[in-house]
């Protein structure tokens, strides 16, 4: 760990609290870790960790200059107006975004730099049990690489992509993925509540059954197709369930609804990376 690498935070809210948690469960000293938030709640959330918190980009001046990476953690509409003042004093930074949606010309522009980052993290990062997917411009080197990894490292896993579009498909897979799973607990609590169990049993039933085949995937050599083929006997319970959720074509509207969410991704980095 480079206990010793200067990094500010743009931006003080869930993502960069969750990011700023797992470096200062890693051990990193909360003297290197400058945050600027202009909401005087999410400041008071930093200050209570040790940190030095600023309200604006030129009282942060002094730790803004010194900062070897700058990670911004603000809203993809705010990044122009929020990278203005910033910019004068981290040309020689390495940046990492995790602002959704902007592509890396828009803030290479902003920032005056290419030495820039782009990471798309999901909300289980809060737990530290994330899945980042990365994309590095050609001007970061390896060790740029490694901070990146380093700083992320506390959140979860992380994937690297070769190309900056294909961060729009992990959008759509990881990224909002917590969500697809979040609306399957709610059907299956429903579903449950059905039959007759109770909403707590339901839910209980249903979470304790995606953490258990998500483990399962994870540390198994076999695909997905064939793990399912395992405990789907043709006409058991499995294969009822299964048949009819493929008659009524739910994998295809499944798709269907990954390929807007990836569509949505390049509209919003077309609509505030202008």
């Amino acid at each position: 760990m480079t206990s010793s690498l200067s990094i500010a935070f743009i931006g003080g809210g869930n993502m960069a609290s969750a990011i700023i948690g797992g470096l200062l469960r890693q051990g990193w000293p909360a003297s290197a870790i400058t945050v600027v938030e202009p909401f005087a709640a999410a400041r008071s959330a930093a200050q209570q960790q040790g940190l030095a918190v600023f309200a604006d980009a030129p009282s942060a001046q002094a730790a803004l200059v010194q900062a070897q990476v700058v990670v911004w953690a603000v809203k993809p509409q705010s990044f122009a107006e929020a990278a203005a003042p910033v910019a004068p004093f981290t040309a020689d930074a390495l940046h990492l975004s995790v602002a959704a949606g902007i592509p890396t010309a828009s803030m290479a522009r902003w920032l005056g730099t290419q030495r820039i980052v782009r990471a798309m993290p999901n909300t289980p990062a809060l737990i530290g049990q994330g899945m980042s997917g990365l994309y590095a411009c050609p001007q970061v080197d390896a060790a740029g690489r490694q901070w990146v990894e380093q700083i992320m490292a506390g959140t979860g896993r992380h994937l690297w992509v070769p190309e900056e579009g294909l961060l729009d498909a992990v959008t759509a897979l990881s990224g909002s993925g917590p969500a697809y799973v979040f609306l399957l607990l709610e059907a299956m609590t429903q579903a449950g509540t059905g039959m007759g169990l109770t909403a707590a049993q339901s839910y209980e039933l249903a979470v304790a059954t995606f953490q258990g085949a998500a483990a399962l995937a994870a540390q198994s050599s076999e695909d997905a197709a064939t793990l399912r083929q395992r405990v789907t006997s043709k006409g058991g319970t499995t294969h009822a369930a299964i048949t009819h959720m493929q008659a009524t074509h739910i994998p295809e509207h499944f798709i269907a609804a990954l390929q807007k969410a990836q569509q949505r991704a390049q509209e919003l980095g077309a609509e505030f990376g202008a």
